[in-house]
């Protein structure tokens, strides 16, 4: 079980998220995804190696208490002997007795030195499992604070797309149906008919200027008439 969770760690740990992305056809939905399992092996693996590491420190509790034990029963030993030495020098009968117990004593403390002994490489091997999970733990919690970031990053560029493509959206619809271009349409519509009436305004001014030539070449020709009919009336006055 721990060495499952354990290889989990190491593989989420290790996941090349480029490559995820590049061949994901939705990378958006790609990386919730991953954010949701990464959080979910995250508590699943806190839970194991929270056990592991109880496990362990009951084990440590258990090495301690032995080596306490040794170190308990190595001085009921030497009290035991001690009061047997005071006994043979008092000539106290009791002093063999006491022999016997600092040899129980003894028994016992090898007993619990041999536990100690023994618990120690295993201890060993526990506390490496649990540096080991704890580091692929720290990576996984480190890859899921890089997720979340891209996937945030991912959010806002995709956002920021959106809005751009509906401004260039707003601007070919401003192109295609500008007002100011209709405006500029109406505006050279009027310059049309007023070139136009100034046309007509020419042509009227035109026909009016032939017509007082036309009078001034009548006048003209009547002075020339009253002239010619005053020379003739003069002649034929000097006839007379």
């Amino acid at each position: 079980m721990k060495q499952s969770i354990f290889a989990r760690v190491a593989q989420l740990a290790k996941a090349n998220l480029n490559a995820v992305l590049d061949s994901a056809e939705d990378p958006q939905k790609m990386l919730d995804q991953m954010v949701r399992d990464y959080s979910n092996n995250i508590r699943e693996a806190e839970a194991a190696i929270a056990q592991t590491i109880g496990n362990l420190r009951m084990a440590e509790d258990d090495h301690k208490r032995a080596i306490d034990d040794a170190h308990s029963w190595g001085n009921k030993a030497i009290a035991a002997s001690r009061k047997a030495d005071e006994f043979r020098a008092a000539g106290n009968s009791d002093a063999d007795k006491f022999d016997a117990l600092a040899r129980l004593a003894l028994q016992r403390q090898m007993t619990a030195e041999t536990t100690a002994k023994a618990q120690t490489p295993g201890l060993a091997a526990q506390n490496e499992v649990v540096d080991k999970l704890k580091s692929g733990l720290d990576q996984m919690r480190g890859k899921l604070g890089e997720l979340t970031a891209k996937r945030n990053e991912l959010v806002n560029r995709a956002r920021v797309a959106a809005t751009q493509s509906q401004v260039n959206d707003a601007l070919k619809a401003l192109d295609t149906g500008d007002p100011a271009s209709a405006i500029g349409r109406y505006e050279e519509n009027i310059r049309r008919q007023e070139a136009t009436v100034r046309g007509q305004q020419e042509l009227a001014a035109s026909s009016l200027d032939a017509q007082f030539d036309s009078l001034e070449d009548l006048g003209e020709q009547t002075e020339v008439e009253a002239r010619l009919a005053a020379l003739k009336s003069m002649d034929r006055k000097a006839l007379d």
